[in-house]
Order: C-alpha cells, then sequence, then structure tokens
C-alpha cells in the first residue's frame, strides 16, 4: 500500500524539552526535544506512491485518542448490530470516561493523578441487558408453552370427551339392539308357544271330536286286510283305475253300517255284484259292493253298527273281498274312502 513520504524532522534543540507526558508518566527518548521547524513546500509535498501515515506528536495522545475512537466505533457497531438482528439478545457495552483532549494538553503540574485516569461513569448503555433479555424470553416463551400445552389439553379433552360419548352412544345402541333382539326372541318364543298351545289345543279338540265320532262312526268290516286302494291303476277295472278301498276278507265276514242312514239301493248291480248304498243324513253315498247276501231293504233305517250283509265274491273280482266307496255331493267318481273313514276319527 502507497503512502506519503515522511517530512523531514525538525532540528534539535538541546536546551529544550516537553515536559508534558500526555498521560503517561515520564519523558519519552521520541518525543523531543526540537528545534524550531518552518516546513516548506517541498518539505510537506506528498510522496507518489507511498503513503505512510506520519509520526504524531505526542504519541500518548494518538493512542489515547485511537483507544477512545476505537470504543466509540465499537460501541456504535454493537448497538446497530443489537438493533439490527433482533433474533439475539443485545448485550450492553459500558465504556470508561476518557480524560478530555484539553486535559492532555494541560500545563498545571499539580493536576492530580486521579484526574489523568478518567472517570468510571459508563458513557454508554446500548440496548438491554442480557439478563432482561433472557428473562423477557424466557417469559414470552413459557407463556407461547402454557397456551400450547392448555390448547393441546384442550383438544385432548375434547376427544377423550368425543370418544366417550362415542363409546356410550356405541354401548347404548347395542343394549338397545339386545334389549330389541331379546324382546324380539321372547315374541317369537311366545308367539311359538302360543302357537304350540294352540296346536295343541287344536289336536286335542279334534281328537275329542274325532273320539265323539268314533262313537258315531265304525269301520265296514272286522277281521281285514287292505289288498287296494283308491286311484291304483289296473286294466282289471273299467274306469282304468280303482275307485274304492278293498277290504280282503273271508266270505261270510259281517258288514256293518258306518253310520246312521237310509238303505236307498241293495241288489244286482253288474261287475259290482250285490251292492247295498247307505245314505247319510248329509247326502253321502256308501258303496257296500261284492257282497255274498243282503241283509236290509231299500228304505230302511239303520244306525251305526248295524248288519247291512256279508263279504262275498260276486261281480268282477278275484277273491273275496268288500269294495267299499263314498261319493259326496253326488260325484260319480267317488272320493278316497280311507281319508273319509279317517276324518271320521276311523283308522283302517
Amino acid at each position: 500500500m502507497a503512502s506519503n513520504r515522511l517530512a523531514p524532522e525538525a532540528p534539535s534543540v538541546p536546551d529544550r524539552h516537553d515536559t508534558e507526558t500526555f498521560g503517561y508518566g515520564s519523558r519519552r527518548a521520541d518525543e523531543g526535544p526540537w528545534e524550531e521547524w518552518n516546513p516548506t513546500a517541498e518539505s510537506i509535498r506528498p510522496a507518489r506512491g507511498r503513503h505512510r501515515v506520519t509520526k504524531q506528536r505526542g504519541g500518548g495522545l494518538a493512542r489515547s485518542s485511537t483507544v477512545l475512537g476505537v470504543g466509540v466505533i465499537a460501541a456504535v457497531g454493537a448497538g446497530g448490530m443489537a438493533s439490527a438482528n433482533s433474533s439475539k439478545p443485545p448485550v450492553s457495552i459500558s465504556l470508561p470516561d476518557l480524560p478530555s483532549v484539553g486535559s492532555l494538553f494541560d500545563d498545571s503540574a499539580d493536576a492530580a493523578p486521579d484526574e489523568d485516569e478518567g472517570s468510571a461513569t459508563a458513557l454508554s448503555s446500548v440496548g438491554v441487558t442480557t439478563a432482561d433479555t433472557e428473562q423477557g424470553t424466557s417469559g414470552a416463551g413459557e407463556v407461547l408453552r402454557n397456551r400450547i400445552m392448555a390448547q393441546a389439553e384442550q383438544q385432548q379433552a375434547q376427544i377423550e370427551a368425543k370418544a366417550l360419548a362415542d363409546a356410550e352412544a356405541a354401548a347404548a345402541k347395542k343394549a338397545d339392539e339386545a334389549a330389541a333382539k331379546a324382546q324380539k326372541e321372547a315374541e317369537a318364543k311366545a308367539a311359538a308357544a302360543k302357537k304350540k298351545a294352540e296346536e295343541e289345543a287344536a289336536r286335542k279338540a279334534e281328537e275329542a271330536r274325532l273320539a265323539e265320532l268314533a262313537r258315531q262312526y265304525t269301520l265296514p268290516t272286522s277281521s281285514y286286510t287292505i289288498s287296494s286302494s283308491f286311484g291304483q291303476a289296473g286294466a282289471m277295472w273299467s274306469s282304468g283305475y280303482h275307485t274304492g278301498l278293498d277290504f280282503a276278507a273271508p266270505t261270510g265276514t259281517l258288514i256293518k253300517a258306518v253310520h246312521s242312514g237310509t238303505i236307498t239301493e241293495a241288489g244286482w248291480a253288474g261287475s259290482y255284484g250285490y251292492r247295498t248304498i247307505l245314505t247319510l243324513d248329509d247326502g253321502t253315498e256308501l258303496w257296500y259292493c261284492h257282497q255274498s247276501s243282503i241283509s236290509v231293504n231299500v228304505g230302511q233305517k239303520v244306525t251305526t253298527g248295524d248288519v247291512i250283509g256279508r263279504v262275498g265274491a260276486t261281480g268282477n273280482v278275484t277273491g273275496p273281498h268288500l269294495h267299499f266307496e263314498v261319493h259326496t255331493d253326488g260325484q260319480a267318481g267317488g272320493i278316497d274312502p280311507m281319508a273319509w273313514l279317517r276324518s271320521k276319527g276311523l283308522n283302517p
């Protein structure tokens, strides 16, 4: 780096020296004495390409000024940095008061030594102290933390309350469903029990009715075997199927009136052989066919169990048996005699 050319030193004056110490307390060899020096244009012309700070007269003043300037700059810079950087807490900077420049040139030899040393009073305090900042930051952080924790606790309480409400609702719903299911099962059981009771009552009533009818009705013969049933197909029957119920029994076995009624026919009937027709009070006709003999006459009133003839093998037969038919409402083809007899409480 270029600096100014050094100025020529002034001639030394042996019999004179500056007695001022500039705050250092003793005379230094490089502070004089000097002879009176009159600068010229040549002597103060700066040297090109070279820049050097001329040694200042009175080195103590230069150094004190330098310390003061550096301290002020440091204080101002620190204050600016503290105010610019909000993320870091400002730091208090205190500098002692330095002696005034005038006191450095005070020729009074009686000045007290403590006046040269300066005052301990702080020049300035930039910003707030670190403790205050830490306390403020800690307080703000604690407030924020407490607020966050309060919000978290409130949210947690809300979540727990909602979960509790959901659990209670689910439990209530489950209890309602269980109660409804139990009620439905109870109703179903009650309905089943009622139905069973009704069925049992109906069965007993039917048994009683059939028992009463059984006392009013009887089977057409005894000591028999069912050899052919109603609707059985075969070429031996002119209609192509069997129209009655065959009770196979020995010839001469008694034939009885199933129920009370009136004899409306008694005699020969072609393929039926000797036939007797008993008409009941409700109009139902009972046909007794293939008899070996007839014991009643047309128009005769009979009651349940009265003998009306005997088993035989007359007409179109393969052996002795009673061919029994039931005709209701004037039906020519007749109905199943087995079902009709059972409806009357009889079990062939």
